[in-house]
């Protein structure tokens, strides 16, 4: 099963109708028929949380919560070898911390970065990026 995983562009994008966000319809959609296992990690997780939260407030962070537990998409926990490999690409990247946690989940999981964040155009030669 091919794996992909979400970073809080791409979740961004698809709730606020962007640019790309019919990329993450079929994205999605493939994955609720089960061809596609889709993941993101709990700090990109917490990283759309918290811009929902401080944007809009806490009846959209919330309803952002419930609608977001209907996504057919995983939750990755960070564990040593995660946190590891983040902590790599951050020393040697310009990337925010929460990115390197995407791009980390994207390596470690063997998997493609789903995203639209020119940031991670330096990681391109690590991680298999699908761009939005």
């Amino acid at each position: 099963m091919n794996i992909c995983v979400f970073d809080s562009y791409a979740i961004i994008t698809f709730f606020e109708k962007e640019k790309g966000f019919e990329k993450v319809i079929d994205i999605l959609t493939e994955s609720a028929s089960g061809k596609l296992k889709i993941l993101i990690n709990i700090i990109n997780w917490g990283e759309i949380y918290y811009i929902v939260l401080r944007e809009q407030g806490i009846k959209a962070a919330a309803l952002f919560e419930e609608s977001f537990k209907k996504l057919p998409v995983e939750l990755v926990y960070c564990d040593y070898s995660l946190t590891k490999r983040a902590s790599e690409f951050k020393a040697f990247n310009s990337l925010s911390y929460a990115d390197c946690f995407a791009a980390a989940t994207a390596s470690i999981y063997k998997a493609t970065l789903v995203t639209g964040d020119k940031e991670f155009l330096k990681l391109e030669k690590e991680i298999v990026i699908e761009w939005l």
